[in-house]
């Protein structure tokens, strides 16, 4: 019997940038690569969040701010696998969405990946080996009302991994997605007042009233869960999956 996590998929001497690694998803993926032998590096803008990672992992933290994407346009990283995750999110109907804001989500969850993998490519063509995995979502696939930064950034990161399948392919290289529903991470539970004010009711009924009416699973999805799926997109058996978007959304696509 082949035990998920064991032998499949072992990444002793691989290396792995895991960006938004100080909480939630970030912090499951690098937790997971390194139980699977690879060398991390934990991006966050939390200096504080990363350093605790890192530590945890046996890795390194890189403190940056990804939304300032100038900073990155001559960056060029050495790593093996790439997981884009990094994300923020602000609720707001249309008419009321500060341009700055909408401005600010793109550049971190569509620029800043664009330049991550511009930055990785070239080593990873080098090596003729790479995997780079971009965590979108559920709203990368379908539409939810006031989340029009959200959702028309996640969309675009799904269009930016395709190309990266396409053009990579030749190279070694996959780019995939992985589309969650609602994770149980601090940027989902920051939603919960905004989300009751938007739709004006008590914080206390957001989840099952809001979140979780359009999945036929009726719960939040773990972070653990998006980070062992990300492992075995990342490892040996995965050579041939490219180009593709993994819902992991208890059915919610599938309507």
């Amino acid at each position: 019997m082949i035990v998920p996590g064991a032998a499949g998929e072992d990444l002793s001497g691989k290396s792995v940038l895991v960006t938004g690694g100080g909480s939630g998803i970030g912090e499951a993926c690098a937790r997971k690569f390194a139980d699977l032998g690879a060398k991390v590096t934990v991006a966050d803008v939390n200096g504080q969040a990363a350093e605790r990672v890192a530590s945890l992992t046996g890795g390194e933290a890189w403190v940056v701010d990804l939304s300032d994407t100038r900073a990155l346009e001559e960056l060029s990283l050495d790593t093996d696998i790439l997981i884009n995750n990094a994300g923020i999110q602000r609720i707001n109907p249309i008419q009321d969405y500060d341009p700055d804001t909408f401005r600010l989500v793109h550049r971190l969850m569509v620029e800043s990946p664009f330049l991550l993998i511009r930055a990785v490519l070239p080593g990873m063509y080098q090596r003729g080996f790479g995997r780079i995995i971009n965590i979108s979502s559920v709203h990368g696939l379908r539409a939810s009302a006031f989340k029009s930064a959200y959702v028309s950034a996640k969309h675009a990161l799904e269009g930016l991994s395709k190309v990266a399948a396409l053009e990579g392919g030749p190279h070694g290289v996959t780019s995939n997605c992985i589309s969650p529903a609602y994770v149980r991470t601090p940027l989902v539970e920051a939603q919960i007042a905004d989300q009751a004010r938007i739709h004006s009711i008590p914080e206390d009924e957001v989840v099952a009233s809001v979140m979780l009416t359009e999945s036929a699973v009726k719960r939040l999805v773990e972070p653990g869960e998006v980070a062992s799926l990300a492992a075995w997109l990342a490892g040996p058996d995965a050579g041939m999956v490219t180009g593709a978007s993994y819902p992991m959304d208890g059915g919610w696509s599938a309507g």
